[in-house]
């Protein structure tokens, strides 16, 4: 049977939702860089979680539907604490790599993600791996070994500056992975917004002692408009990609998540260009960006392959 034109149109609006948080999750890392000139990774993160957890808050608010903390039970309360703290370290780690990594090889490396979440279902679900599942995991790798080709050997053999920064980007997509595992319980008590709202304000309240608020009275106006647009894109990008898992398939939502990449390279390059005095032009060669065109396919399939419930 042919789509209907209603299917048609929430095909192409699921569509649209996905690209878009995979545009802004694409870019995001050029603005964090920029950030970085003057703000800490954990002040930065802070300062989006205090922005997007007050405007989750208004939002709830407007619709009468604020979490209820009792209808969590003291089992899920904990549960809720560990998952708020594995994103909390993930946002940190993704931005103080980026003190080590540039933006490519950053947003390349967190690829990992999808797998770190598919041998959590492995391990902690009973799930098997699909054979697209299986033949995604193993492009993705060789895209890597293919993208970093100039750089195994440092790789593997010292811990310079860029194992560091690959080692933390490797620890963010774990800790990502944890808190997409731990949170399929506490989505059976609590909506995404208010489980969002929740693990916004106990982010605040962990990482607020670490911080160094003072440094926002630093910033050039460069680096506030920087800072600003990575508050607001924790809330667009977020919003859009929970509203596109609820209208399309996860699979698919994943799938266009997988081209992030691209927006990462075609960023830097304009960045390059426009602010020259802030980005420099990060030395890839030929086999590196056939690696990461390979990790993209691989991610995807990665995505679109289901896993099956042993």
């Amino acid at each position: 049977m042919k789509p209907t034109k209603v299917e048609g149109a929430i095909h192409w609006y699921g569509f649209f939702l996905s690209l878009t948080t995979a545009i802004l999750w694409g870019i995001l890392p050029v603005f964090l860089m920029l950030s970085l000139d003057i703000m800490d990774a954990v002040t930065i993160t802070l300062y989006r979680f205090f922005v997007a957890g007050i405007f989750v808050f208004l939002l709830l608010l407007k619709t009468k539907s604020l979490p209820r903390l009792s209808a969590l039970g003291r089992k899920k309360g904990i549960w809720l604490l560990i998952a708020s703290l594995f994103l909390v370290v993930n946002y940190v780690a993704n931005v103080k790599g980026l003190e080590y990594l540039n933006p490519e090889s950053a947003q390349i490396v967190m690829q990992t993600a999808p797998f770190m979440l598919m041998l959590g279902g492995v391990v902690f679900f009973n799930e098997r791996l699909s054979r697209m599942q299986i033949c995604g995991v193993v492009i993705l790798l060789f895209g890597l070994v293919l993208f970093f080709n100039d750089r195994l050997t440092d790789l593997f053999l010292s811990l310079d500056q860029f194992t560091t920064g690959v080692l933390i980007i490797l620890f963010a997509a774990i800790t990502w992975a944890a808190y997409a595992l731990m949170q399929k319980p506490l989505l059976k008590v609590l909506t995404a917004k208010q489980l969002t709202l929740l693990i916004y304000i106990i982010g605040f309240c962990v990482l607020l002692p670490f911080s160094k608020v003072s440094q926002l009275l630093d910033m050039q106006m460069i680096h506030l408009l920087a800072l600003l647009f990575c508050c607001a894109n924790t809330i667009v990008a977020y919003g859009a990609f929970t509203e596109a898992l609820n209208i399309w398939q996860a699979a698919k939502v994943s799938a266009v998540l997988a081209t992030a990449p691209i927006f990462t390279f075609l960023s830097m390059l304009i960045a390059v260009a426009w602010l020259p005095q802030h980005f420099t032009a990060s030395y890839l060669d030929y086999w590196a960006y056939i690696g990461a065109a390979v990790v993209v396919i691989g991610s995807a399939l990665t995505a679109l392959g289901r896993a099956k419930v042993a």
